[in-house]
C-alpha cells in the first residue's frame, strides 16, 4: 500500500489545500455547505495531482533511476510495474469524473467553471510534463500558476469571490516554492550532476536573486491583500499586523535556503521546520481570531 501513496506523491497533496484559501479568507469555514464543496474540491484536486504524478513518473523513468533521490520512485525502482501504474492513473480518471457529477447533481452547485479548471491544470501539466519542464522560467511560471488554479477551484465550486491580491499573493508565493527548489537542485547538480535539463537556464546567483525578489513581492501582495475593502469589511481592522508572522516565516526560509544551504523541497522544509510550524500556527490561530470573532474584539474593546 505505502508504494501506491508513494506514487500518488500523497505527501505532495498538501498543496491541494490551497483550494479551502477562499473558504478561509472570505469566513465561510463554519458553513458546511461551502466545507462540504471545498472538501470535494480538495479530493477532486488531489487525484488530478495524483494522475499528472503517475504521468510525470512514467515518462521520467530512465531520467529519475540516474537521480540519486528520484530512483526511490516507485516506477523508477520497479517497485509498481508500467502497466499497473496506467491502471491506477485510469481508474483515478473514472473516479475523478464520478466524484465532479455527484458533486453537480447532489450538491447543487454549479461545476461548470471547476470542471474547466481541472481539465486546464492536467492539459498543462501534460505538456509540462512532456515539454515545457525542460524551459527555464516557465517551467516554474507553470508550477506557481498551478496553485492559482487551486484557489480558482475552491472560489468557483463554492461560489466566493476571490480578490486580485490573494491571486497575485498565490503566484508569487508558488514562485517562491518553485524557485526555491530549483536552487536546491542546482546545489545538489554541483555533486551528483544535473537531473534536469531545465537546470542549465538557472544558476545560484540567479536563483538567490529571484527568490529575494518573489519574497519582497509576496509580502507586498499580503500586505496589501490585508489592507483591501473586501478584507477590511470581513476582518477586524488589525488583521494587517498579521504580516510580521508572514514576514518571520519567510525570513526563516531565506535562512534556512540562503544561509544554511538546505536543499530539501520547500513541501519538506515546511515538514521538519519548527520555527515555520509554530509560526503558521500562529498566523491562522490570529487570522482565524480577526476574521471569526472580530464582533468580540470590537464588544470589549480587545485591540
Amino acid at each position: 500500500m505505502k508504494k501506491y501513496l508513494k506514487l500518488l506523491r500523497v505527501e505532495q497533496w498538501v498543496k491541494n489545500l490551497f483550494v479551502f484559501v477562499p473558504l478561509f479568507f472570505s469566513g465561510n469555514v463554519k458553513n458546511l455547505d461551502l466545507l462540504t464543496k471545498s472538501i470535494f474540491a480538495f479530493i477532486i484536486f488531489s487525484l488530478a495531482a495524483g494522475v499528472v504524478y503517475i504521468l510525470n513518473d512514467y515518462n521520467d523513468i530512465e531520467a529519475d533511476r540516474k537521480h540519486p533521490e528520484k530512483r526511490r520512485r516507485p516506477l523508477a525502482s520497479g517497485a509498481v510495474s508500467k502497466s499497473t501504474a496506467i491502471s491506477i492513473l485510469v481508474g483515478l480518471v473514472i473516479i475523478n469524473i464520478l466524484l465532479t457529477l455527484f458533486a453537480h447533481f447532489y450538491l447543487q452547485t454549479s461545476i461548470w467553471k471547476f470542471a474547466c479548471i481541472i481539465v486546464f491544470y492536467f492539459l498543462m501539466n501534460l505538456a509540462y510534463t512532456f515539454k515545457l519542464k525542460h524551459v527555464p522560467i516557465i517551467d516554474i511560471f507553470i508550477i506557481a500558476i498551478g496553485f492559482v488554479l487551486r484557489v480558482q477551484a475552491g472560489g468557483y465550486i463554492t461560489g466566493i469571490f476571490i480578490s486580485q491580491w490573494a491571486i497575485l499573493l498565490t503566484f508569487v508565493l508558488a514562485l517562491v516554492l518553485a524557485i526555491g527548489k530549483r536552487r536546491g537542485e542546482l546545489i545538489n547538480a554541483q555533486v551528483s550532476g544535473k537531473t534536469r535539463r531545465a537546470l542549465d537556464g538557472y544558476n545560484v546567483q540567479f536563483a538567490d536573486i529571484t527568490l529575494s525578489i518573489s519574497v519582497t513581492l509576496a509580502i507586498v501582495c499580503y500586505l496589501m491583500f490585508t489592507l483591501s475593502p473586501e478584507v477590511q469589511l470581513k476582518s477586524h481592522s488589525s488583521i494587517f499586523y498579521t504580516v510580521i508572522f508572514v514576514v518571520f516565516a519567510f525570513l526563516r526560509y531565506l535562512q534556512q535556503t540562503l544561509v544554511y544551504n538546505r536543499t530539501e523541497s520547500p513541501t519538506k522544509i515546511l515538514y521538519r521546520d519548527r520555527y515555520i510550524q509554530i509560526t503558521l500556527v500562529l498566523w491562522v490561530v490570529s487570522f482565524l481570531i480577526l476574521i471569526y470573532f472580530k464582533e468580540s474584539i470590537h464588544q470589549f474593546n480587545l485591540l
